[in-house]
């Protein structure tokens, strides 16, 4: 198979292109480092460094692909509210271009990462694909759009597609030290250096954390089977970890007992997060998640390494 990973030099885009060639997968990466890194590519795979709204690089990365996997974005509600429209030219006309050149090129088959972000002020819990969505954001809303013209394509070009609701994934190859790092890997960076952990608002807020393995190996599975779906797709467990609960286990996890620094809350951050996940497991029985207790050590070694030689 030929897989197309647009943001494949991210986070999570680079583990899901460790995955893949490892099932012996041809793999081409789309990215135009502005949030990723090159070293995160690995030496075997294709690399087209350009931006989603090059329309002449896109098409040539989509050239070939048997399937895209879609991940790139300007990620982080703070940097939304900073940019607005770089964030919808990115994450809104992006990923039209992807599905314009998908459909140039007679390619079948692709995912979309959304955010479970959509849901903004709707407080149920765990959130059904199915319950209303009120973005609090510019980033839900470019996430929302996103994922319905994926679902549009579908219905209309025949483009098989599933859109995933991404849940605060963490893991090995989160970086922190930027202004938008995620929570993880900004606790564990301050356990490092010995600073307080930076807690907007209260602690109380939760999340569905999820762990990059387990996301990766569901995408590689959906586009090794052509998985379509008509409705989003909660990519989570349903898990419900407030960030107080979070430092105690990371607290257990390093032996070390840190100070709190509580600052004001963010502006269009959602306060509580918790998938229902029945759709994912009906399309994906077999997927089993890592325990958060073993994901954040895997991530802690990883973190802790990556420091060591910076």
């Amino acid at each position: 198979m030929r897989l197309l990973i647009t943001g494949g030099a991210g986070f999570i885009g680079s583990n899901l292109a460790l995955l893949a060639r490892a099932a012996g997968h041809d793999v081409v990466v789309l990215d135009d480092l502005s949030t990723g890194y090159r070293d995160n590519v690995p030496a075997e795979v294709e690399f087209v460094e350009a931006s989603l709204l090059d329309a002449d690089a896109l098409n040539q990365a989509v050239s070939g692909a048997d399937s895209i996997i879609h991940l790139a974005a300007l990620g982080s509600v703070p940097r939304s509210i900073a940019d607005p429209m770089r964030s919808h030219d990115v994450n809104v006309n992006g990923t039209l271009g992807v599905l314009e050149a998908a459909r140039a090129n007679d390619v079948s088959h692709l995912v979309m990462a959304s955010s479970s972000s959509v849901y903004g002020k709707n407080p149920a819990l765990p959130k059904h694909e199915r319950e209303w969505v009120r973005p609090m954001s510019p980033y839900a809303v470019t996430k929302l759009t996103g994922e319905q013209y994926v679902l549009a394509y579908q219905e209309t070009f025949g483009i098989q597609s599933l859109a995933f609701r991404f849940f605060n994934v963490y893991g090995p190859r989160q970086r922190p030290g930027h202004a938008y790092a995620a929570v993880i890997p900004v606790f564990m960076d301050a356990l490092l250096k010995g600073e307080p952990l930076p807690v907007n608002g209260t602690g109380e807020q939760s999340r569905d954390f999820t762990f990059v393995d387990t996301v990766c190996r569901v995408l590689l599975r959906a586009a090794e089977n052509k998985t379509s779906h008509d409705e989003p797709v909660n990519l989570a467990f349903g898990t419900n970890t407030s960030l107080l609960t979070l430092i105690e286990k990371l607290r257990e996890l390093t032996g070390i007992d840190p100070a709190v620094e509580h600052r004001e809350p963010r502006r269009g951050d959602v306060p509580h997060s918790q998938a229902d996940n029945a759709s994912l497991r009906a399309l994906f029985p077999d997927v089993e998640p890592v325990e958060l207790t073993d994901g954040l050590a895997k991530t802690w070694e990883w973190l802790s390494e990556w420091q060591r030689v910076q």
